[in-house]
This record gives structure tokens, sequence and C-alpha cells, in this order.
């Protein structure tokens, strides 16, 4: 009967942050993976992904991306620092053992079960690690199973060089959608369009040449509307009016929403050059192409859809009152939780960044641990 004192699920950037933490504290923990190899998720992504966060706020707790990789590494660079991290602390990672079930050991006070098909772990404390993004949401747009073309969900898409020539639709304004767009005009999409439901504010990677990550870390100590006010001047005053190219404004702004925006990579010089054409809402498909919001009909030969994920958790877990009901955590990420001993890291939507969150927050997490493990033992 495999048994560890802390069990992790998901081997992606907080789950080792989290176990990095863990180590140097020197708490005995396990990480179980589903893929076959450490950073497969990053190197399954498409080819022209990079972080959007500089390098030397996105290391992991208590070891930084080294300097000889790039300022916003490439998904390589990032999956192979993974591999740097976990070689560095002499983490205990379980590769091909995808959990199916997390639940409290009933028979053991205190004690958590994490189902596998390798057999079922025991241990003192578990922390979900899956991901955010971990389940593809594909509209069951009208007329989906008519269309003759190729439909997939953007967590599918490797490279633009498949389309070259074609007409393709991106279905989603966000920040995969907007590079995916990109990227398909940049490797030779004959047409390219990018249906925009509720439109998202878009901001420079590096407004005056200051990453925006730095920029977001200081403005989010201001009040959200200021913040907000200061953001809006400053787009406006680096990408100009993007109205005028045929995107809608924005329907949120990222601190008051809590939501992070459209960070730019290439595509707002697309958009100038009339090179994506925006279009409204999916209202349905038919067999050579999509019905839109406004009546119009278009035909496609590829529809790509970047329309987001969900977590997955409602299935992985067997324990009440600690999902929200969009099957997210409501308890932050690295604090005890309702249920004593279960924790989660990387679950939350940070404008200071994804892996600068997780890095704190997997300290946190360490201490927290620590402190239960003491008063249960």
């Amino acid at each position: 009967m495999p048994q560890a004192t802390v069990v992790i699920v998901g081997a992606g950037a907080s789950g080792l942050s989290a176990a990095g933490a863990l180590k140097r504290r020197g708490i005995d923990a396990v990480v179980l993976e589903q893929d076959q190899r450490l950073g497969d998720t990053w190197a399954r992504r498409y080819d022209r992904l990079r972080l959007h966060t500089v390098r030397g706020l996105s290391g992991l707790a208590h070891y930084p991306i080294p300097p000889r990789y790039s300022r916003y590494p490439s998904r390589q660079e990032f999956a192979a620092y993974l591999a740097d991290y976990a070689r560095h602390f002499g983490l205990r990672i379980e590769t091909a053992c995808p959990v199916g079930k997390i639940r409290m050991d009933a028979t053991t006070p205190s004690a958590w079960t994490a189902a596998t098909p390798r057999g079922d772990w025991h241990a003192r404390a578990v922390v979900v690690a899956t991901g955010q993004y971990r389940v593809p949401i594909l509209p069951a747009w009208p007329g989906r199973e008519s269309y003759r073309g190729d439909l997939k969900h953007s967590a599918h898409y490797t490279t633009g060089s498949a389309y070259a020539g074609k007409r393709v639709l991106v279905v989603g304004l966000g920040n995969s959608g907007a590079e995916i767009a990109t990227d398909l005009i940049e490797q030779g999409a004959a047409h390219v369009a990018l249906s925009v439901r509720t439109p998202a504010p878009i901001v420079s990677r590096d407004p005056l040449g200051i990453p925006v990550q730095r920029v977001s870390i200081l403005m989010s100590f201001l009040p959200a509307a200021f913040a907000d006010r200061v953001a809006r001047l400053a787009s406006r005053l680096v990408l100009g009016d993007l109205s005028r190219h045929g995107l809608p404004e924005p329907e949120w702004m990222p601190y008051s929403a809590r939501r992070v925006p459209v960070i730019d990579v290439g595509f707002v010089s697309v958009l100038k050059r009339g090179l994506v054409h925006i279009r409204p809402a999916v209202a349905g498909l038919t067999p050579g192409g999509v019905v839109f919001g406004d009546g119009n009909v278009g035909a496609f030969d590829a529809i790509i859809a970047a329309t987001g994920f969900h977590t997955g958790l409602d299935a992985l877990l067997e324990t009440p009152g600690v999902l929200n009901a969009a099957h997210e955590p409501i308890h932050v990420s690295g604090e005890p939780t309702a249920q004593p001993g279960l924790y989660f890291m990387g679950y939350g939507h940070s404008l200071r960044g994804h892996l600068f969150e997780a890095n704190l927050a997997s300290r946190k997490l360490a201490r927290n641990i620590g402190r239960h493990l003491a008063q249960t033992t």
C-alpha cells in the first residue's frame, strides 16, 4: 500500500514548486503525474508559445530560472527548467500515474487517499495541483456535428504551418486565441478571422520597454478603479485606438474584474495591417462554415476554438465544501481548507503572474502543512 507524508497531485509548475518548498522544510512528499514525462504538458503546447512573464519573476520556490534561459522562456525552455528543478531538489515523482479520485480516508483520522490505476496512495495531507486549465471546453454550437471542416480546441493546436493556404476561424479573444490567430497569419493561412463574444482589454507585453508584469505588480497595490483607468490610458497611448480596426471596446478591465488581459505579442500588428478579420460571436455551424450572431455566414476550412477550460475538480474530488459553482477552489492556494489536510495549489486569477503566485503560495503551503503535520502527529 503506497504511502507518503504528503501526496501532491500534478507535476506542473505549481505541483513542483509545492514539492520543492516542502523538501526545503524536510517534509517527505511524492508527486503523482499523469503524463509519461515531466514537462509533457508544456511540450505539447503550440510551437510559438513563450511565457508572458519575465524569467526573473517566473521561477519556482527556492530555485530561480537560470540566466541561460531567455528573458521570456519558450515552452521548450520552461519544460527543461521544470526538469532542472526536479533534479535540483531530488523530487520523488511518479509519472504515468493518473489520479482518478481523491477522498478522505474514513478509517484513519486526518488521512487521505489518492486512487490510481497503480494502487491507492495514502498520506496525511494531499495537495491538488492538477491545473486550472485541465479540461478543454468545446461549445455545443447548433450544427456542430454537420461541420465538415477541421474543428479542434486550442489545446490541440500546435502550429499554423498545417493551415497554410486555408481559411481559418479562431473563436475566442483570450491570450491563446490572439496568439494562434497571429501564428496562423505568420505561417501563411489564406484568411484568418477571429470571433469575439466578450471583448477583452489588450496590453503590450513591454510597454515603453518595461515588462507589463512588473507594472502589474506595482499597480495591484492601487485601488482597482484607479488602476483600471491608468491601464486604459496606457494601452491607448502604447497601442492606439484598436476600435478603428474593428475590435470592440473591452467589456471588462483587469483590476476590477481580476482577470488577465490579452498580452500582445504580435496580434495588434496583424490587426492594424488588416490581416485578421474581427467577427461577432458564433451562433452555429454549417457543413461549410459558420453562422455569426449578426446573421452573416462565413466559409471556413478549419475552426480553432480558444474557448477556455474548466478544472475538472468536481470529478476528481469526493470532498464537499471546497469548490464553488464553477468547480474552482473556494480557498486560496497554499492555505488550509475546510477539510483538514487538503490543500490547493495553482488556482486563481492573478495579474502578477501565475508562476510568481505559485512561488509565493508554495512557501506558504509548506509552512501550513508543517503546522498541520505537527498538530496531527
